[in-house]
């Protein structure tokens, strides 16, 4: 099993006390001190895990989660702060991550959400590799999408915004919903960008085929089935 972990903190005492523990329960550390540099190597090197801290030095851990996750990583993501908010925790939460841990904080909750978030992963990856509505198809290991068969070359972000859709296939996705898991909570919400992409996955996964998948309920949001209706 893959036990790097790679720890992206600009406080070199809480680094060390990470890497020097973490060591010794059997694990690789790589460390990196800058949003930039923990997103070059997030980008670069097949990681288990990423434990993110929030205030980073380039770019900020939440920024970097995001950016992240609409280039579709999955590698399951902590997030270290110092901020013990709800609205910060739902924040960090919405953008990808996938846990929240508030310093200071004990170092066998650390192993403990560690060792859960690990076990979630790869509960996942042997579950839910491949999201399926109708004949279009997303391979979330290689993020790749076809349609009958045929490839469809998408941007980042119109990746996550079909992962999201595909993700609950006939559930309606508000554009707020939808715009706090794709662009994150700082977007303004007035923005038409959601319907821009909505036109964009049309002319994609829809154009040419006789049964259009990507449904638009007016006022509404929108949805993503089979069903013959709009």
């Amino acid at each position: 099993m893959n036990r790097h972990l790679l720890v992206i903190e600009d406080d070199p005492r809480i680094a060390d006390f990470l890497s020097r523990g973490l060591e010794a329960e059997g694990f690789t550390v790589e460390v990196a001190r800058t949003g930039p540099e923990g997103l070059a190597r997030a980008r670069g090197q097949a990681t288990s895990m990423i434990i993110l801290d929030l205030m980073l030095p380039g770019l900020g851990g939440l920024d970097l989660c995001q950016t992240l996750r609409a280039e579709g990583c999955q590698v399951p993501i902590l997030m270290l702060s110092a901020m013990d908010g709800t609205g910060d925790k739902v924040r960090g939460l919405r953008l990808g991550a996938d846990d929240y841990l508030t310093k200071p904080f004990d170092f066998e909750e650390l192993l403990a959400r560690i060792d859960a978030l690990l076990r979630r992963g790869r509960e996942q990856r042997a579950v839910v590799q491949t999201l399926q509505v109708a004949d279009l198809v997303l391979d979330r290991e290689r993020m790749q999408v076809q349609r009958a068969g045929q490839p469809i070359t998408l941007t980042a972000k119109e990746l996550a915004f079909l992962e999201l859709l595909m993700s609950a296939p006939g559930r309606l996705f508000s554009r707020e919903r939808i715009l706090a898991n794709v662009w994150g909570t700082h977007i303004d919400p007035l923005t038409n960008i959601v319907d821009v992409y909505v036109r964009r996955l049309r002319a994609k996964i829809d154009a040419g085929h006789a049964l259009p998948l990507l449904k638009t309920v007016r006022g509404l949001g929108y949805r993503l089935d089979h069903s013959p209706g709009p």
